[in-house]
């Protein structure tokens, strides 16, 4: 079992409930957690409200799978006023209006996410604390992306198994050691659990927009 000194999660109801539950299978409820909405998933744009397969439907697997595997390509905006706008949401009434994304490219999410890596994350880790981050499929590949040195090409096509712990260990200077069991495409960091079960999970992700 790992110690874990601090704890981070987005602002949204998944994330935080796998963090307390991961806290709590650690008997370690009391670390403290810090919520930011810089760690939240990817914003979907018109998108949201629509579960992989609907979107298929709606849009074309073509085009979902340019919205899902490209780098920069976001999907439309968001309607103003509509019921999935967050502007209208109470979790972010004390963000600048401007700073809420109305859709978001992965690109985009990195841009996000690695202030509050470097300005919040980074300090705790040179401080040798244990950093437990409970987040989402493209957040968790923003940190990726950095701590493995992954290309723009190489990063979209990255799936994150759900609920599949990923482990890094880094130096002193902040730089991934290697270790056993890695699976490909990550050479540092280290999945915790059965191999074969972790790819199966990954595969299950990947498949989520095939339809029939």
């Amino acid at each position: 079992g790992f110690k874990v000194d601090v704890a981070y999660t987005s602002v949204l109801k998944r994330a935080i409930k796998t963090c307390n539950l991961a806290l709590e299978a650690a008997d370690q409820l009391h670390v403290p957690v810090t919520k930011t909405w810089r760690l939240n998933e990817r914003m979907y744009g018109g998108l949201q409200g629509l579960d992989k397969k609907e979107t298929v439907l709606k849009h074309g697997a073509d085009q979902v799978l340019i919205w899902r595997r490209s780098f920069d390509a976001p999907p439309p905006p968001i309607e103003e006023g509509s019921e999935f706008d967050p502007k209208k949401d109470v979790k972010y009434v004390d963000l600048d209006p401007k700073d809420i994304p109305t859709c978001e490219s992965l690109k985009d999410v990195i841009t996000r996410v690695m202030p509050f890596w470097e300005e919040v994350i980074v300090p705790q880790l040179k401080a040798g604390k244990t950093v437990f981050v409970a987040a989402h499929g493209n957040s968790i590949r923003a940190i990726v992306k950095f701590i493995e040195g992954m290309s723009d090409d190489a990063i979209p096509t990255l799936e994150i198994p759900t609920g599949t712990p990923l482990v890094y260990l880094l130096d002193a200077d902040l730089k991934p050691i290697s270790q056993d069991l890695t699976v490909d495409p990550l050479k540092f960091g280290r999945y915790l659990g059965d191999a074969e079960k972790i790819k199966a999970a990954a595969e299950a992700v990947k498949n989520q927009t095939k339809v029939g």
